[in-house]
């Protein structure tokens, strides 16, 4: 049976099915392996009886006999508490807390890092309560005779704190412009924290965001995290230091997934290339071996720098058009 699956509006897939649907938790098993939709879900199809007019699919006789249009409506539950999740390419990072709590996860997916675009404005994080707590009262004393706020040395380190961990979630090596962004954002939503001397408003911010910023790669680097410790110079045996990447994607190498060490993706390596063997393997299954393992890949192709037919060899899954 041949189907044409709409997901949304910009997301409209087709879809051959070769066996015998005999159900429509049958259908439903194929669509969720296919597609990757992992909540429960409600399909409609559209009946040529009524005129092409979308009805809930209750009994898999109802279906057109060779082919048939699908909408698929995700369910969502009514009172569910977000979950935070850990990508399989998660590195051990810090996130910026959100405008709405204190609290946030310590880790932050670097595939979400690499795929997001630099927002604009930049959302700049909520501090310390006695930070905000300042900030709150230096604002109004601003907007009643335009008196700038003193910021301690410890108030100012809490806030470069919070905003280099904001910047990291984003992107590890911000260029300048990006950087003026932040301080940019950083005086809009507290002008109280203006330069007095400077035209811009907030150019000593930006260069205490710089440098915070690579502090804070250091510590990282220090911590282990292979992100950013790939592209730290190196010494070699005549004692010259050879230059370091200029970027971070150059060299772009995540830290092995929480739990999964190089022995246990050895493993699941083992078991995709197994499958990959088959003639009919389940491309979901090597979508999300090949996720697991994408550190691991990383490792090997940045540190031991293989031929292409090795790659081959090694990841035939890599070279699949969905890959």
């Amino acid at each position: 049976m041949l189907l044409r699956v709409v997901l949304a509006p910009d997301n409209i897939r087709r879809l051959d099915i070769l066996e015998n649907l005999t159900s429509v938790e049958h259908l439903k098993t194929i669509l969720q392996e296919r597609l990757q939709i992992k909540d429960d879900f409600l399909i409609q199809f559209e009946d040529p009886e009524f005129g092409n007019e979308l009805c809930n699919l209750t009994n898999i006789t109802e279906l057109p006999p060779e082919r048939a249009v699908l909408k698929i409506l995700q369910k969502v539950p009514e009172e569910s508490e977000p979950e935070t999740s850990i990508s399989s390419l998660d590195t051990a990072s810090m996130s910026f807390p959100s405008d709405s709590s204190n609290q946030s996860s310590p880790f932050v997916s670097v595939r979400q890092r690499e795929n997001s675009h630099w927002p604009s404005p930049f959302p700049i994080p909520k501090f310390s309560y006695d930070v905000e707590l300042r900030l709150e009262k230096g604002d109004v004393n601003f907007k009643e005779d335009g008196t700038l706020l003193t910021v301690p040395r410890e108030m100012k380190m809490d806030i470069l704190d919070c905003i280099a961990q904001a910047i990291f979630s984003f992107k590890a090596y911000p260029n300048n412009q990006e950087l003026e962004s932040v301080s940019a954002a950083l005086i809009e939503k507290y002008p109280c924290l203006k330069d007095p001397g400077s035209g811009t408003g907030y150019h000593s911010w930006t260069m205490s965001i710089k440098y915070k910023v690579g502090n804070y790669r250091q510590k990282l680097r220090s911590a282990g995290c292979s992100e950013v410790a790939v592209n730290q110079k190196i010494v070699d045996k005549d004692s010259r230091c050879l230059k370091k990447a200029k970027r971070c994607e150059v060299n772009f190498l995540p830290d092995n997934p929480v739990g999964q060490t190089d022995c246990s993706l050895q493993k699941e390596k083992d078991a995709l290339q197994e499958e990959m063997k088959k003639k009919h393997f389940s491309m979901a299954f090597v979508d999300s071996k090949m996720e697991l393992t994408f550190s691991l890949r990383r490792k090997e192709i940045v540190e031991e720098e293989p031929l292409v037919a090795d790659v081959i060899k090694q990841w035939p899954a890599l070279f699949l058009e969905d890959q």
